[in-house]
């Protein structure tokens, strides 16, 4: 099966700047993981630089769609972003 991995950077202030945004974005990924679109998520590093998400079988596009609407994302604390596949052997 092929999983889409996303990728995020984040602004090097993230830690300092997230606070307003946190809940609405951990909602946002809580209703994928219940809708079943994503099977795990979490920061990168300590103290974070990024995150990973992992989607299942879905659409590039929809995974577009979740980041043009994530609040991180939306305030800018998100500074790049990617889709890879991922084949999970």
């Amino acid at each position: 099966m092929t999983h889409q991995a996303l990728f995020y950077d984040y602004a090097p202030d993230i830690l300092d700047r997230r606070g307003p945004y946190r809940e609405a974005h951990l909602a946002g990924l809580r209703a994928e993981k219940e809708a079943g679109r994503v099977l795990m998520a979490g920061a990168l590093g300590d103290p974070p630089h990024g995150a990973l998400i992992v989607f299942g079988d879905v659409d590039g596009d929809a995974i577009a769609g979740f980041v043009r609407a994530d609040p991180y994302v939306r305030a800018g604390l998100v500074t790049a972003w990617r889709i890879e596949p991922w084949n999970v052997v």
